[in-house]
Parts: C-alpha cells; structure tokens; sequence
C-alpha cells in the first residue's frame, strides 16, 4: 500500500507541476489559454494573475514532493499538502469550474485515502 500511495501522490505532485507551467510560462500561449478557455486579450490582461496562480501550485507540488523525499516520515507532509490541494480543487470546482473536481481534488482525495490506509 505503500507504494501505490507514493504513486498517488507523485501523481498529484507532477499535475501540480504541469498546472504550475500552463499558469506561468504558457498563460498567453495557445496552450495555456486552451486549458483555461481564455481570450487572447483577456489573457494578456491577466498574465499576472495566471504567474501568481501557478506560484502556489509550485509550492503545493513542492510540499508533495518534500514528502515523498521523507518516505514513510513524511506522513505528515503529505497529508498536510493533499488536504490543500483538495480544498483548493473543491473551491476551484464551486467557484471558476467543475472540471477542476476531477483535475485537482479527486486525485488529491484518491491519494490522501492512499496515504491515510498506508499508514495503518
């Protein structure tokens, strides 16, 4: 159980890491716009905006990773990090769009179940 709950949440990390890239490095490029539904110009307006966003999802993804880094000592790491990143997808999800359910918090829940089972 172990390692299925380590691969749940390197998942979680490395989707955090791509939506870290989409929001900082690709916001205004047709990727990044593509993943979020924005216009050209509202995009550019909101550059900033979509740098900051992806800013905290690095430190999401890096809290993860920090935790696997730590193997069965980060426990804590990692149950801190997927209860955050499952409160921010379900926000996500009530507030910008429901899609964000199935992108961030399922895989955050699926591995925080994981991580809590390994435990025992």
């Amino acid at each position: 159980m172990l390692l299925a709950s380590s691969i749940a949440v390197a998942v979680v990390a490395l989707i955090h890491v791509y939506i870290l890239i989409l929001e900082m490095f690709l916001w205004t490029r047709p990727a990044g716009r593509k993943a979020f539904g924005l216009t050209e110009e509202f995009a550019a307006q909101t550059k900033v905006l979509g740098a900051n966003q992806g800013l905290y999802n690095g430190f999401l993804a890096a809290g993860l990773i920090c935790g696997l880094a730590q193997g069965a000592s980060g426990f804590g790491f990692k149950v801190f990090f997927l209860a955050c990143v499952l409160v921010a997808g379900l926000y996500g999800a009530a507030t910008a769009s429901r899609k964000i359910l199935f992108i961030q918090a399922l895989p955050a829940a699926i591995a925080l179940a994981l991580v809590l089972l390994a435990r025992t």
